[in-house]
């Protein structure tokens, strides 16, 4: 579980909050569920702000229904991998067994460079890829052997 408050700590480190956005497609966005979600996103973004000294340009509203995004948005970082993506092709075989699978949105992470090697290599050693693959995910990760 992760709070909402850590949630909030990711986000804002994660992008830059103070370019406004060239279309609602890609806006900066916090949803919240209850009050206190709302106060904390408020308070977090008029920390971002004075933080920046800048306007952030984040928009804090309640969440409503949710639309995933179609599979070729997903698993960016995996994506940009075919040699891994083939590996993968054994335990995942459809775009929507890779899209549904917290296993690759972690691999996907680690690739972004969320997390460190060492936890990449615990998380290998619990994960059922084939070796070669976490082979070929050590090599591309920030920090990875070469």
């Amino acid at each position: 579980m992760v709070s909402y408050e850590r949630l909030l700590e990711v986000f804002w480190a994660e992008h830059n909050p103070s370019v406004p956005p060239w279309s609602k497609q890609y806006m900066s966005i916090l949803f919240h569920h209850d009050e206190r979600q709302k106060s904390a996103a408020l308070r977090s973004r008029d920390r971002e702000s004075a933080r920046r000294m800048r306007r952030v340009f984040t928009e804090i509203l309640p969440a409503r229904e949710f639309y995933q995004a179609e599979s070729y948005h997903q698993k960016y970082y995996l994506r940009r991998l075919p040699e891994i993506l083939r590996e993968l092709a054994t335990l995942y075989p459809s775009d929507t067994d890779l899209t549904a699978s917290t296993a690759a949105a972690r691999l996907n992470g680690y690739l972004g460079g969320c997390g460190n090697l060492a936890m990449l290599e615990a998380a290998l050693k619990k994960l059922d890829l084939p070796p070669e693959a976490g082979r070929k995910l050590l090599r591309h990760v920030p920090g990875g052997r070469h």
